[in-house]
C-alpha cells in the first residue's frame, strides 16, 4: 500500500500544516494599468497610467459608454500583450506606432458595438476625438507646469 501524504486530500480529519497554501500561487498585483473617469454628456475617458518617460497618462479614448470603455480596455489589453513595451516608447516612431494602435483598438470597438444615434454617430465619434485631444493636451500642459513651478 502506497503511502499518502498527510493532508485535506488524504484524510480530512489530519489539519493542514501551518503556512501551507491552497491551490495555485497567487499572482501579484501590479497597479492598474488602465483607468476610466467620466466625461461629458455621459461618455466616459479611458486613459492609461503615466509610464516610461511620460509625465502625465495617456487618453486612450473617449467612449460613449462605460460598455465601450470596458470594450476598449479589453481590446487594448490584448494589443499590449503583443506588443510589450508599447506605452514606454519615447522616439516619434513609437508615438506614431502607438497612436496607430490606439485608434485601430478605438475604431474595431465602434464598428463591433456602434454608439447609439444612428445618423448622429458620425457626428458623435467626432466630438469625441476632438474631447480625447483636448483631455489629452490639458493633462500635458498640467504637468508640464507642475515641473516648471
Amino acid at each position: 500500500m502506497a503511502r499518502q501524504r498527510g493532508g485535506r486530500g488524504a484524510n480530512p480529519n489530519v489539519p493542514r500544516k501551518r503556512g501551507s497554501r491552497r491551490g495555485r500561487p497567487q499572482a501579484k498585483k501590479l497597479a492598474a494599468t488602465y483607468y476610466m473617469q467620466p466625461g461629458k454628456r455621459g461618455a466616459v475617458v479611458v486613459l492609461h497610467r503615466a509610464v516610461g518617460n511620460r509625465m502625465s497618462p495617456k487618453v486612450c479614448g473617449v467612449m460613449p459608454s462605460r460598455n465601450h470603455a470596458k470594450a476598449l480596455v479589453d481590446q487594448l489589453q490584448r494589443a499590449e500583450s503583443a506588443l510589450h513595451d508599447l506605452f514606454y516608447e519615447a522616439t516619434d516612431d513609437g508615438i506614431e506606432a502607438l497612436e496607430a494602435v490606439l485608434a485601430a483598438c478605438r475604431e474595431a470597438v465602434l464598428t463591433r458595438m456602434p454608439p447609439n444615434g444612428g445618423t448622429q454617430g458620425a457626428a458623435a465619434i467626432e466630438e469625441m476625438a476632438a474631447e480625447r485631444d483636448r483631455i489629452q493636451a490639458e493633462l500635458d500642459s498640467r504637468k508640464t507646469q507642475q515641473r516648471t513651478g
